[in-house]
């Protein structure tokens, strides 16, 4: 992370000097904002977290709790959920702090005495190369909290609202505000009586699956329950199970079925235990449900092995269901060409499943990742207005897909073991166990394809750069810093800063060269006609809306960083300093990140990347007017 770039000066560099803004406010609730969010849940925290670092845009967060969530909830964070925390400068206490799901056991009832259960297997959880980053356990409450310290440092101090419930909703096409929110005030989950009055330009509801944003619009979620309830507790216990600190699935021959999750620390551990339809159903019915019957149901799934509660920290049941809203915005499709959205909604807010597959928490930030910074750009005024229908079109149907996965993996995690090759109601524990290991890219997070759109290019017949598929998330590799020689992986150039990045892939001629397509590509970046120059706002640093960073072929020690040309040694800040981390070579130790990623060395590439992470375009090194009319169709001229 950079920093002292307009003075130095003491104490932790990672708390930003608070805007001229923040001092004048008077510390009660805004009658007016640009964004206000209602919930603070994961979606609401990130949308918070990515507009907390834009101070002059004016953002309240507001939720009907009387402070932080402090325990349960979710738990799973995906390898692209912690690639996400690293642009907010969170992985490294995250992956620090959570447990590392390296590995997961399978279990199934003893063929040779059914009532017992067995050991059949154990598979890597995430695929080698898959990310730079493990697949982590580390509380919802913990993760809330990651980001609530990340908008109190950030320049505007953003902070939550508690105690204050979103009531009722007007649109009005007039005015500067248009949509005016009554709020009620809440103590102890009970009504005041006081009410209070919130205008802003946008909404978004990020309350949950009683979502008051989402009736306010006309939406409602659709679907259906499965007819299987689950008990879920955070449990210090002492047990003889062999992989009680392994992500384990075990099912049983007739007592149900129950996924172990570890926890951080090394002692704490989640059990979803199955609650069976039969054996089960008089506290079903009579709602008896309690700790010590989930204790018993799961001493029941793990015989021959026990396991012996000492405490518990958070225990709860749910129903699984699946439901999904047809739009995440205000505007009905037909109207579209006509309106733009207000109002938007995200996370459980419009979309509902099971916590098997652990993506809900996952699938919600991301929602208010590609969110997030949409909002910014067109409050800011470099996008346009149009970019944000794209929420909803990108979102909606990766929920559906979401929806489609949950339905199949929690229907063979709940189905008892198949008893004999005719049995058709049961699942094989084989046939789940490679069902489990085939779908590891879609529960890490980086199975999510954009189509094309205003925002991603169509497929062309051949690419420059295979490795980075069209609307995928831009796969980061190993390479070597070239001014410092420092190691590092070349997507954490990406910070939650809304600003594109076009990484260069220098062809194979020495770039200060005349035979280099990459000088050629630089000299036009840095003239009159550059797409720099046309889309940068006045007085803005030059790299605040294209961050253009570039990867040579040639070793970090063959190269002159006095030789750089000057788009990669951009002057910035007060003092105009030169940012020296922009060009990068192939790390020495590791593979070229050339060949990892398939770029063609002859041609090199242009690879342009979303804000939020996603490949936009390839382009061949030459292809500025195609760079140019692309960003045209997202950006305004500046």
């Amino acid at each position: 992370m950079q920093f002292y770039l307009d003075g130095y000066r003491p104490g932790d560099p990672f708390v930003e000097q608070p805007h001229p803004s923040v001092t004048a406010r008077s510390g009660s609730l805004p009658d007016e904002v640009d964004v206000l969010i209602v919930g603070c849940g994961p979606a609401g925290m990130v949308l918070a977290a990515q507009l907390a670092r834009f101070p002059e845009i004016r953002t309240a967060i507001i939720d009907r709790r009387k402070g932080p969530l402090e325990v349960g909830q979710a738990d799973g964070v995906a390898c692209r959920t912690v690639e996400m925390f690293e642009a907010f400068g969170l992985a490294d206490q995250l992956v620090s702090e959570a447990y590392w799901v390296n590995e997961v056991g399978f279990w199934r009832p003893d063929p040779e005495d059914p009532s017992r259960i067995t050991r059949t297997g154990r598979i890597q959880d995430v695929e080698d190369g898959l990310s730079e980053f493990p697949h982590v356990i580390v509380n919802q409450a913990r993760m809330l909290a990651y980001l609530r310290d990340s908008m109190a440092r950030s320049s505007s101090r953003l902070e939550p609202w508690y105690g204050l419930q979103a009531a009722d909703l007007d649109i009005s096409p007039d005015g500067s505000t248009p949509v005016t929110v009554t709020v009620r005030h809440v103590r102890d989950g009970v009504g005041t009586g006081e009410t209070s009055t919130i205008r802003a330009r946008y909404v978004v509801g990020c309350d949950g699956a009683r979502s008051a944003v989402r009736t306010s619009i006309g939406q409602e979620l659709v679907g259906d329950a499965m007819n299987q309830t689950w008990g879920v507790m955070d449990v210090l216990a002492v047990t003889d199970f062999p992989d009680i600190r392994l992500k384990a699935v075990v099912q049983s021959a007739n007592q149900g079925n129950l996924l172990i999750i570890p926890r951080e620390g090394g002692y704490l551990v989640r059990l979803y235990i199955e609650l069976d339809q039969v054996s089960d159903r008089e506290m079903l019915d009579g709602r008896s449900v309690d700790p010590d019957k989930l204790v018993a149901v799961a001493n029941r799934i793990l015989h021959p092995y026990s396991i012996d509660v000492k405490s518990v920290g958070w225990w709860s049941v749910y129903e699984i269901g699946q439901r999904l809203c047809r739009k995440f915005d205000d505007v009905p499709a037909e109207e579209m060409s006509a309106r733009l959205p207000q109002v938007f909604i995200a996370g459980d807010a419009c979309h509902t499943h099971s916590a098997k597959a652990g993506q809900g928490m996952n699938v919600s930030m991301a929602d208010a990742w590609n969110l997030g910074w949409k909002l910014a750009a067109v409050l800011r005024g470099t996008a346009r207005p149009e970019l944000l229908h794209t929420y909803s079109d990108e979102r909606q149907k990766v929920a559906q897909e979401l929806i489609d996965f949950d339905r199949e993996f929690a229907r063979m995690m709940s189905a008892r073991p198949r008893t004999s090759p005719d049995d058709e109601d049961g699942v094989d524990p084989a046939a789940f166990q490679e069902h489990f290991a085939a779908q590891g890219r879609f529960t890490a997070g980086v199975a999510t394809r954009y189509e094309p759109s205003m925002l991603t290019a169509a497929d062309a017949s051949s690419s420059p750069a295979e490795g980075f598929p069209l609307g995928m998330r831009f796969h980061s590799a190993p390479v070597v810093r070239l001014a410092d020689a420092k190691p590092v992986q070349l997507g954490h150039a990406a910070r939650a800063d809304g600003a594109w990045r076009l990484y260069v892939f220098a062809d194979s001629p020495d770039p200060t060269s005349s035979g280099s397509r990459a000088r050629a590509l630089f000299e036009h970046l840095a003239s009159e006609k550059s797409p720099l120059i046309r889309f940068t706002p006045a007085g803005a640093d030059p790299d605040a809306v294209i961050d253009v960073r570039a990867v040579f072929q040639q070793g970090h020690r063959d190269l002159d960083v006095g030789q750089l040309p000057a788009v990669l040694v951009p002057r910035k800040g007060t003092f105009g300093l030169v940012d020296h981390e922009k060009a990068f070579c192939p790390d020495p130790t590791a593979t070229d990140i050339f060949d990892l990623r398939g770029i063609d060395r002859a041609q090199g590439a242009m690879v342009l990347v979303r804000p939020d992470q996603y490949v936009a375009h390839v382009l061949p090194l030459d292809g500025y007017d195609e760079l140019a009319d692309f960003l045209a169709g997202v950006l305004l001229d500046a």
